[in-house]
């Protein structure tokens, strides 16, 4: 089946899904397929304005690679509704799991704002919103990190004795060992990690939180006040606070603005200070630290892994060799915080 005829099952199969959602008739005044997404598809879905239903859109299982870590759409609803439920800002929901034309999918709210990262980091008419975002987003985190497992029991612990450190640093190693050519850079991001372990406070165990897993500039919804809502809940699994508070710091997130480490919008100072008055912890910018540097050689070996599915004929797809090209960026940023540790004195 081509492209252009899976595009049009999904159409058909709207109209049997929607009244399955709402339990009547929905007339639907125009639906459209949003760009992105190699594992998922997003569908905006307008119903006709007199049946009463806000804007829609529809999450849908596509046909590419799924990552090892990504949620089943399934669980992936059932994320989000607990997030809603703990208020957070996050969408609303409709119904329960569908399938359509075939793979499973589920309905939300389609909220107005801007989601692409570059745009909000560069134009002008977001500058209010960039102001406010440091602040939204750690108190968006704090949030997030207070839902209690019963509220997503699908969602398997972590034994909870363990520190999350060490196992994400073997993770990481083994990744690397399956990338076709040596990358010293990455090796020596690895190699810095696991020696300062236990210094930076890695090592402590703690009771895990609910971890977006992918919470950045990009995945965020923002207007001109600020943040809307948060998207993209695909990775979201038990782990540490950190894990989050460093994501959006690494370097690929910040859009041409590197001065910002934030995301392109503001200091990870500022960003930590307020998560740490939310939520009553007293993390450090050297724990943070430990934890920005884990995000970039995760991101580093993300890269390769792309590139690797372009390269190896799997998945032929400019945007994979162009994440395969970006990897020597990260691996600089890399070797830059290792020298940045140094000089404050963490050899």
């Amino acid at each position: 089946m081509s492209e252009a005829e899976a595009d049009a099952a999904v159409r058909d199969a709207l109209p049997a899904a929607l009244a399955q959602v709402f339990g009547r008739p929905v007339a639907i005044a125009r639906v459209w397929r949003l760009g992105g997404g190699a594992s998922k598809q997003a569908w905006a879905i307008d119903p006709d304005p007199a049946t009463d239903i806000p804007p829609l859109l529809l999450r849908r299982l596509g046909g590419g690679f799924l990552h090892d870590h990504t949620l089943s759409l399934g669980d992936e609803l059932a994320v989000i509704r607990a997030a809603v439920a703990s208020r957070v800002p996050a969408p609303p929901t409709f119904g329960s799991l569908l399938k359509v034309a075939g793979r499973d999918a589920f309905l939300m709210q389609r909220m107005p704002g801007e989601g692409v990262g570059r745009r909000i980091v560069q134009r002008d008419e977001f500058g209010t919103a960039r102001a406010r975002l440091p602040t939204q987003m750690a108190q968006a985190l704090a949030s997030i990190h207070q839902i209690k497992p019963s509220a997503v029991p699908e969602l398997p612990l972590p034994p909870l004795k363990d520190a999350v450190a060490p196992r994400i640093v073997t993770k990481l190693e083994q990744k690397l060992d399956e990338a076709p050519d040596p990358h010293p850079a990455i090796e020596v991001g690895l190699a810095w990690l696991r020696r300062h372990m236990a210094a930076s406070g890695a090592t402590a165990a703690a009771p895990p939180v609910l971890v977006h897993g992918d919470f950045r500039i990009g995945n965020l919804l923002v207007d001109n006040h600020g943040l809307v809502v948060v998207l993209d809940w695909e990775f979201a699994h038990w782990g540490h606070p950190l894990e989050d508070l460093a994501w959006p710091l690494v370097r690929a997130w910040r859009f041409g603005r590197d001065q910002l480490r934030l995301g392109g919008v503001g200091s990870a100072t500022e960003f930590l200070a307020a998560y740490n008055q939310a939520t009553g912890h007293q993390f450090t910018q050297k724990e943070l630290a430990w934890w920005e540097l884990a995000g970039n050689v995760r991101w580093a070996i993300t890269c390769l892994m792309q590139a690797k599915r372009h390269l190896s004929g799997a998945e032929p797809n400019v945007e994979l060799a162009v994440l395969g090209r970006l990897c020597s960026e990260v691996e600089l940023e890399i070797l830059e915080l290792v020298t940045e540790a140094t000089h404050a004195g963490q050899t």
